[in-house]
């Protein structure tokens, strides 16, 4: 038996790196584990074939999950301290799931960066909300993948971490991947022209290697992201700048949406929160009482 990380996914199969740095392709004993990239496991070589077999996944210090159609929480990803969410000139940048994202990093307890990808496309960057998220505390990083520029600065915020990179499909996720790392390693396709929106490209998550030290979870694109949530109060808990307000509050249960004395409303009023990110906390608190409710 050895200790292994996952570093690719191909639904019930698996790619292994061993202890010693050897690579390995592996299976998963029995229906119940479910591992996922970046996860580490326990495998043993199986007589006589040159595939492993996976029989336990040591625990997680992170996962990022969201529901799944069924209702079932599903796991995306293990064992990251940092998370990339890459909007993009096009397709049209979705800030509310961005938002979402942003949510679920800060319910893990970690760091993230907003990444705005393809400036080659729109040199007018979304300058109001870039600076919201710059103003609440995260890192923000301009880019193109196809040129390069600001690729340095993606680098900088990566620096000797495990970072998962997220977003919608078709904003340069496996580009930006492919240009830090100077080869294709990740497949890439462009925005389809008749809905200009991103097409699913990178089928499996996989665990890259950085050049500089770190690495980062290439994880599928989205359409639509939200975190898996079992209460209202973690919505408040996943938005920097209402968490800090909240502590104002008249009401120490105070859901800051019709509560008289609520002090994040009294922050949107005045302009110190963004009213866009206000409305997108109440898009999650709905969210997540659909979640509660079975009806998502």
């Amino acid at each position: 038996m050895q200790r292994a990380t996952v570093i690719t996914t191909f639904s019930r199969r698996m790619r292994l790196r061993l202890a010693d740095g050897r690579e390995v392709d592996a299976r998963i004993k029995g229906k119940h584990i479910k591992p996922v990239c970046a996860d580490e496991v326990d495998a043993e070589p199986i007589p006589d074939e040159t595939d492993w077999l996976i029989t336990r996944i040591v625990d997680r210090r992170t996962e990022l999950t969201r529901p799944n159609m069924r209702g079932q929480i599903e796991v995306l990803a293990a064992n990251m301290d940092y998370m990339l969410v890459v909007a993009a000139a096009e397709p049209a940048p979705d800030w509310f799931i961005v938002d979402r994202y942003l949510c679920a990093a800060e319910l893990l307890g970690i760091g993230a960066a907003v990444v705005y990808n393809k400036i080659d496309v729109d040199t007018e960057h979304p300058a109001t909300e870039l600076q919201t998220y710059r103003s609440i505390g995260y890192d923000v990083v301009s880019c193109s993948a196809e040129t390069g520029d600001g690729i340095g600065d993606v680098l900088h915020v990566l620096d000797q971490r495990r970072a998962i990179i997220v977003g919608q499909s078709g904003v340069g996720k496996s580009s930006i991947i492919n240009r830090i790392l100077g080869f294709d390693a990740q497949q890439t396709k462009t925005i389809s022209d008749k809905s200009r929106e991103g097409r699913h490209t990178t089928v499996n998550s996989a665990l890259i290697t950085l050049p500089d030290g770190g690495s980062i979870i290439d994880s599928p694109g989205v359409r639509d992201y939200a975190p898996a949530l079992d209460s209202s109060a973690l919505a408040a808990r996943g938005f920097r700048e209402i968490r800090g307000a909240a502590a104002d509050c008249r009401f120490a249960n105070c859901r800051h949406l019709r509560e008289p004395g609520c002090a994040v409303k009294a922050r949107c009023d005045d302009g110190r929160i963004s009213a866009r990110r206000y409305q997108s906390y109440k898009r999650m608190v709905n969210l997540t009482e659909q979640l509660a409710e079975g009806r998502y």
